[in-house]
């Protein structure tokens, strides 16, 4: 695949989660089991004496699922849908098809595509005035992560109004939201079952995240169909963003035994699937595994939160207007030797979900094995070596390093970082 590619592509998906108030406590005194855990020696601490929540929208998942968008929609009420798109996918056809499944349901859509990859805040903007002005209600986001952040932009505006940028943190939209209707079309950004909406502020140059319970869509239908029309630097994009979910979820301090499961099995999944769907794209029996992948992936990184890849990812994709799985296929293995320093042992799991020989090793084995793993994939897919190849500078790294440390997503990395071990870390992915 040419690199170049990479540089001018839609964003891959987003990347955060939600409950971060008790991020960094830990019992201390508590050794928990987990079942895929235990059965490779790994034992993690720090969620039996506290309450778990899990967060899913309605799950409708199989081939040619795409009508029940409609249905859902007119099940919550719609008499006017907003169906956010974008250009590529009206081209493939999936538009026309959704819209004359709400024509049989009696419902109109006010269609809107005008927005970019990594959506902008003033496109958000312009999105909610023409959803004011068609009147509509149901939000239907038919679309990657980049289509399904910029409906969840509108949906925020709609129920509290003023500046997107106004509700960046956790839970600062209080008002209730349209329903959402999601139909996610690339497999591995999650944003479709996930609580965050990722916004770029353009004055600033750097993503903001808005968290939220009420940002978790109510259906998501998830029709493989719908992945056979992605390009081929997308489809990576978008398998490495899962991969880097599952595992970012699993090593996570807000990991619960609920999101272990689904972690562990994305991560298989991606590794044994990715590569077969690029090379044959239309084979369904693998693009429905791809976007089961996805599916787990974001069950549970919505819930257990994520860690230093995609702190520091979102800042180079905020900078740069670049694909968020690209940068973090760059940056995860990076990532794994840093944190596997302070604890490895969760890293004996996923070289077993991952079929690794090291995982009969010592921790500390299977986690740099797992960092290979990782940095083979990355290659085998097409992505760069480094962040060089994207345009990342020498004289980029402090400013991309303390916005990355003031990241949601660094309140659960399993290891602390300082400005300069950060810097560092960055250096090194050059």
């Amino acid at each position: 695949m040419d690199h170049t590619s990479w540089c001018s592509g839609e964003r891959a998906g987003n990347s955060r989660s939600g409950d971060l108030g008790a991020a960094r406590e830990e019992s201390g005194v508590v050794s928990v089991a987990y079942p895929d855990a235990v059965n490779h020696g790994v034992h993690r601490r720090g969620t039996a004496a506290r309450l778990v929540k899990f967060h899913a929208p309605e799950i409708v998942f199989g081939i040619g699922s795409l009508v029940e968008a409609a249905h859902a929609t007119l099940r919550f009420g719609g008499f006017r849908p907003f169906l956010v798109t974008d250009p590529g996918l009206i081209d493939a056809g999936w538009v026309s098809e959704l819209e004359d499944h709400l024509t049989e349901q009696g419902l109109t859509a006010t269609v809107w595509s005008g927005l970019t990859p990594n959506p902008k805040d003033f496109e958000i903007a312009a999105g909610f005035e023409v959803y004011q002005e068609g009147e509509c209600d149901v939000i239907i986001a038919l679309g990657g992560g980049s289509v399904i952040d910029a409906a969840k932009g509108v949906a925020v505006l709609a129920a509290n109004g003023g500046n997107i940028l106004d509700y960046e943190g956790v839970d600062q939209a209080t008002k209730p939201i349209p329903p959402l209707v999601m139909v996610p079309t690339t497999s591995g950004t999650g944003a479709d079952v996930s609580q965050f909406c990722i916004v770029t502020d353009t004055t600033r140059g750097t993503k903001i995240t808005i968290i939220g319970r009420a940002l978790v869509p109510d259906v998501t239908v998830i029709d493989p169909r719908l992945l056979t029309t992605m390009p081929e630097w997308l489809n990576a994009a978008t398998g490495l963003d899962a991969l880097t979910h599952g595992i970012e979820a699993f090593v996570s301090l807000a990991h619960n035994p609920l999101t272990d499961h689904h972690a562990l099995r994305a991560v298989g999944l991606v590794t044994e699937n990715l590569v077969h769907t690029i090379q044959d794209p239309m084979e369904m029996e693998a693009r429905s595994v791809m976007a089961q992948a996805s599916l787990e992936a974001g069950l549970a990184f919505t819930n257990a939160i994520l860690g230093a890849a995609h702190a520091m990812s979102h800042q180079v994709g905020g900078m740069l207007d670049l694909p968020h799985g690209v940068i973090n296929g760059i940056l995860l293995p990076h990532v794994i030797r840093f944190n596997s320093t302070t604890d490895a042992a969760p890293f004996v799991a996923i070289a077993a979900a991952l079929s690794l020989p090291e995982q009969h090793g010592t921790p500390e084995e299977a986690a740099l094995a797992v960092a290979d793993r990782v940095e083979r994939l990355a290659r085998e897919v097409g992505v760069p070596k480094g962040l060089g190849e994207l345009g990342v500078r020498e004289e980029d790294l402090s400013r991309l390093a303390s916005f990355a440390l003031l990241d949601a997503c660094m309140s659960t990395n399993p290891r602390e970082a300082t400005q300069e071990q950060m810097v560092a870390l960055f250096r090194g992915a050059l």
